[in-house]
């Protein structure tokens, strides 16, 4: 994980994008979340119960910031520029005025 933050680090010379960031964050938690799982069939196999058991609840845990960290909203770097993505105006405006009910 060290290593990955220092190659992010060194390939955002200029500013840092949060959502490479996420995407990669993610991809190394699922990872270790599949990892975790393979363990704790294996310890499973082995008879170890105790063992699987703690190896399943590791990997539940890592779903679970998998969820917190896939709900953290990002704005992309040319929405950022663009203006503020909450403001719903400019999407009725895109589609040519509110729609009628």
């Amino acid at each position: 994980m060290q290593q990955e933050s220092e190659r992010i680090a060194e390939s955002q010379l200029d500013e840092l994008d949060l959502s490479v960031v996420q995407a990669r964050t993610l991809c190394w938690l699922a990872l270790l979340a599949e990892a975790h799982e393979e363990q704790a069939h294996d310890a499973e196999r082995r008879g170890d119960v105790g063992q699987a058991m703690g190896w399943f609840a590791d990997g539940m845990r890592l779903r679970d910031v998998i969820n917190v960290v896939t709900s953290i909203e990002i704005p992309l770097p040319a929405q950022a520029e663009a203006g503020d993505p909450n403001d719903s105006r400019n999407d009725l405006d895109d589609l040519g005025g509110p729609l009628a009910a």
